[in-house]
């Protein structure tokens, strides 16, 4: 199923943390924080200002941002999890 995300809005999937830290612990899932990097999948044509102008998004697929924690709505499509993120939610890109 191909999902294309409308206006400013970005369809993500989660880049899991490790599981086991630096000492050797290992963290169980009931433990982990929701993951805040995430991989754009597909993005949106932007949005348009009160003139009707369209503002391209600063983000392209490909890319891996950061999240705010709690922001975005999770879907489901192919037996994978996926978040649809406004622009605003984005808090960074990562350069890896």
């Amino acid at each position: 199923m191909k999902v294309r995300p409308l206006g400013d809005r970005v369809l993500v999937e989660a880049v899991e943390q490790q599981e086991v830290m630096k000492g050797g612990i290992y963290l169980p899932d009931t433990a982990k924080e929701k993951p805040q990097e995430a991989k754009v999948i597909a993005i949106g044509p932007g949005k348009r200002d009160e003139n009707g102008k369209l503002i391209p998004m600063d983000v392209k697929v490909g890319d891996f941002i950061l999240t705010s924690k709690y922001g975005g709505t999770e879907i489901k499509l192919d037996d994978k999890e996926y978040k649809i993120l406004s622009s605003s939610d984005i808090l960074a890109i990562v350069e890896h």
